[in-house]
């Protein structure tokens, strides 16, 4: 039982529904409100949300009554309300917007696998979900019917993760995992677990926000049969934490489930250092670790929510050393075209000699830090663990360079360029001679 108490709201109309209803995730997910008429029983509209519920085209519009319920009708500029209802800004295209801003199915070698880093994959399992959020960055497909996944598509991810000894993480997300049949959701956390490489799974999942209902007893006891197993979950605004978040949440840490949140930078919504501290605050109360802070992405009909980069490493500023580490996000750019999280955060390091590094913290206090004078650095070649590392091929990256796996890495088309359509001639013969010593594969000792 948690000593933090939590509003519970349930809109006007729907408040002589019986409490076995509301609370069942099944009348939750078959009363969703998606038109105009739906809405209007519920909260007024603006021309602009009007405009953009008449739409041709528009991206999938459903949302539960329980969320529903906590938006304030009297408010156009709710939070809430403008992160599920489309506004006439989700109409207007913006430089740099894509289809498939991530890359990810470019990055997909079998259908809905996406495997973009060296030792864990992002497994899409659905194109649906509870409600759907307008900033969405898989709009492509969420919500689309003619989308979904296939028994074919999982076997084919399947074995592709039986056949790939490097991955040890997979990531279910979609669409929403949680919103599958339970018994499909289970034979597909079976399906992994029994991969013998396989070392965790998570969850990617904003069900727990949008239909606390679905996490029952039974759902969470079914979980628990597939540790390691994390859960992050979706929460963008302090509103959205409520007494039903915090009981479903509580069900899924006593379950044994590690949670997470990620959320996403979004203009008119979460763009305020106080909101964000409250959020992070709130979470924490609630047993959630602050996990990521995304910027939004270059995907279509999110030009409106989108802020600097600037703004997101101001709200990082107020809130590391302003309140405990525990509770602040990794601040990330998910790097357009699909080159995965980029971490940007404020700089602490001022300056540096060959000695001492110069320091400031969250205060503007300065302050150095000497550097040993005598360092013996570890010693690869009697360290067990780097000599059985888990190989990265092709990906080992900058650490590559650190770790004296190569001395470079050059663009796409480095050599063609400079070859500047010469051909081969003695000078370039010996290819010997750009081999840097003691960096790379072991090279042949001198005579």
């Amino acid at each position: 039982m948690s000593k933090f108490n939590f509003k519970s709201v349930r809109a006007p109309i729907y408040k002589d529904i019986p409490d076995e209803q509301w609370n069942n995730w099944r009348w939750q997910l078959s009363h969703r409100l998606n038109s105009v008429q739906d809405f209007e029983q519920v909260l007024p509209l603006t021309d602009s949300e009007k405009e953009a519920l008449s739409t041709d085209g528009l991206f999938r519009v459903d949302i539960t009554p329980y969320y529903a319920s906590l938006i304030d009708p009297n408010d156009p500029n709710d939070p809430i309300r403008l992160q599920v209802i489309p506004t006439a800004g989700e109409i207007n295209p913006f430089t740099g917007m894509m289809e498939d801003s991530l890359a990810e199915d470019r990055h997909s070698p079998v259908p809905g696998l996406v495997h973009r880093y060296p030792d864990r994959v992002l497994m899409l399992v659905t194109t649906q979900c509870a409600s759907y959020c307008r900033y969405c960055t898989r709009s492509r497909i969420v919500g689309d019917p003619s989308e979904q996944f296939s028994t074919a598509d999982f076997e084919l991810q399947l074995e592709y993760l039986r056949n790939t000894p490097q991955v040890r993480d997979v990531l279910l997300s979609g669409g929403d995992p949680l919103t599958l049949a339970p018994k499909l959701l289970e034979k597909l956390l079976r399906s992994l677990y029994e991969i013998p490489h396989i070392e965790i799974i998570r969850i990617g999942s904003r069900v727990p926000v949008f239909m606390p209902q679905r996490v029952t007893d039974e759902l969470c006891d079914m979980l628990s049969q597939f540790h390691p197993l994390w859960l992050n979950i979706h929460v963008n605004h302090p509103n959205e934490i409520t007494q039903e978040l915090a009981d479903a949440c509580d069900k899924l840490t006593k379950a044994g489930i590690p949670l997470g949140n990620q959320s996403v930078l979004l203009a008119g919504v979460n763009d305020c250092v106080h909101i964000q501290r409250k959020l992070v605050q709130d979470l924490v109360r609630i047993r959630v670790r602050p996990y990521y802070l995304y910027q939004c992405d270059l995907v279509e009909g999110a030009g409106h929510f989108r802020t600097p980069v600037a703004k997101g490493i101001e709200i990082i500023e107020g809130l590391r050393g302003h309140t405990s580490g525990y509770a602040v996000p990794t601040f990330v750019v998910d790097a357009p075209g699909g080159g995965g999280k980029i971490p940007v955060m404020p700089n602490y390091m001022i300056s540096a000699s060959d000695h001492k590094v110069i320091l400031r913290n969250y205060e503007g206090y300065i302050t150095t830090y000497e550097e040993p004078l005598r360092y013996e650095p570890h010693d690869p070649k009697t360290c067990e663990y780097c000599s059985t590392k888990r190989m990265e091929p092709g990906q080992s990256g900058v650490f590559g360079l650190l770790d004296g796996e190569e001395m470079f890495i050059k663009p796409e088309g480095f050599e063609e360029l400079h070859n500047r359509g010469g051909g081969q001639h003695r000078l370039r013969a010996d290819t010997e001679k750009w081999k840097p010593r003691g960096i790379g594969a072991p090279q042949k000792e001198e005579e």
